[in-house]
């Protein structure tokens, strides 16, 4: 890679992480918290005993602080280990119960989550139909189209909060009023919006909500699912009397406790992250795409504060990670869930791009950790990464001679 006059110059000791919509580094204040329950307060927090008492009562502390943040009740929140968990939970555990009225038909959209899409696929191979909702070409969903598509045989809708590729906002609050006057419960997967955007279910009209510790400065295997009070999707895994005799299995004491730590940490300090987070990716944003020909952005404006997906026309996207990737800096080509496939992200197809353009994308997702500095080391190594693969790619020489 260039380094003239040191720019492009690496520096592998302070790697960059613009990857957080995938994970994001443990916070110290969950770690803090989790250290006990993972040494001496190892108590089941079934047990009777004064030790099982001390887990029991961290678990129903986390459950109080993780509603208060959601404008939720306790008794809504239902802890499961992750957010594809809690996805499969509230799409088949209430799909089922519909269908118990006669009620199979589903409504998603064509860009969600593969937790959502491949729950949907599952059902429709037990009997279910599902409608795939539309994307326009600025990532957004319409609630009109959603209300077309409702038939009296409709069980479920379920939208997901702010898409993990792109960063787009849907009209959550229009969709479940859409949902609540035609008296249709409606999920959505929040995994990327909790702890980044202000979120308050009640005022929502939100039925069930989903979302995953680890996405904002919690625990991996960790998550949660608020079920609206008088909703009772069918239970998904059998077993013993936890969570309100939900769903069955030995509660992770220590991961609840660290989610419930990392996201009243995040939401006192909610409007100042999202100022700041947003203010570090328009600069990045800004001086990629006057820097680079051919640099675009996908999706629409109305996103999440750290979200940044630039497609580069002509540069193979796995080759541009990869040269990042030497160079100290983690950003990814989609959703984490979805490594290893060759195929283009349905993601980017579904807002019109075609498959090179799907294939010549990146998406950064910065979040709280990330500096100033980086995003200016960020504009040097980039460009010149760019620029390094065009003189490989012949398509590509356009881009190379500006």
């Amino acid at each position: 890679m260039d380094t003239d006059k040191g720019k492009g110059k690496l520096d592998l000791q302070h790697p960059i992480y613009v990857d957080n919509a995938a994970t994001t580094p443990l916070s110290n204040k969950a770690l803090t918290a989790m250290q006990p329950f993972l040494t001496s307060a190892y108590g089941n927090p079934s047990a009777l005993y004064s030790l099982g008492r001390q887990a029991r009562k961290a678990v129903e502390q986390a459950r109080d602080s993780i509603a208060d943040c959601l404008g939720a009740s306790p008794e809504e929140i239902y802890f499961t280990s992750c957010g594809t968990e809690s996805d499969n939970w509230a799409i088949k555990g209430m799909a089922r119960e519909q269908a118990k009225k006669g009620r199979k038909h589903i409504i998603s959209s064509a860009f969600e989550h593969p937790a959502v899409l491949h729950t949907c696929k599952a059902l429709e191979h037990y009997g279910f139909s599902a409608t795939y909702l539309p994307v326009h070409s600025d990532g957004m969903v319409r609630p009109d189209e959603l209300e077309a598509a409702i038939t009296p045989e409709t069980a479920l809708v379920s939208i997901l909060y702010a898409n993990n590729e792109l960063g787009t906002i849907q009209p959550i609050e229009e969709c479940a009023s859409v949902c609540r006057k035609h008296g249709i419960p409606f999920h959505t997967d929040a995994v990327q919006a909790v702890g980044h955007l202000p979120i308050q279910v009640h005022q929502q009209k939100i039925d069930m909500l989903s979302f995953s510790a680890h996405k904002f400065g919690g625990p991996k295997g960790t998550g949660a699912l608020y079920i609206r009070r008088g909703l009772y999707p069918e239970i998904f895994m059998d077993g013993g009397a936890q969570e309100q005799a939900h769903r069955g299995g030995t509660e992770n004491v220590a991961g609840i406790v660290g989610m419930a730590a990392a996201l009243k940490e995040r939401s006192v300090f909610l409007l100042k992250n999202i100022a700041r987070v947003k203010a570090l990716r328009n600069r990045l944003e800004n001086g990629l795409l006057n820097s680079i020909p051919g640099c675009f952005r996908s999706g629409g404006n109305n996103r999440l504060p750290g979200h940044l997906n630039l497609r580069f026309d002509g540069i193979d996207g796995e080759a541009l990670l990869l040269l990042l990737d030497q160079a100290g800096i983690y950003a990814s080509s989609g959703s984490a869930c979805a490594a290893g496939s060759t195929d283009p992200s349905h993601v980017l197809l579904a807002i019109g791009l075609s498959n090179e353009q799907a294939r010549s994308s990146i998406r950064f997702s910065l979040d709280i950790q990330n500096t100033e500095e980086e995003i200016e080391r960020l504009l040097q190594i980039i460009p010149d990464a760019v620029k390094r693969l065009c003189r490989f790619q012949p398509f590509s020489e356009s881009i190379a001679q500006n």
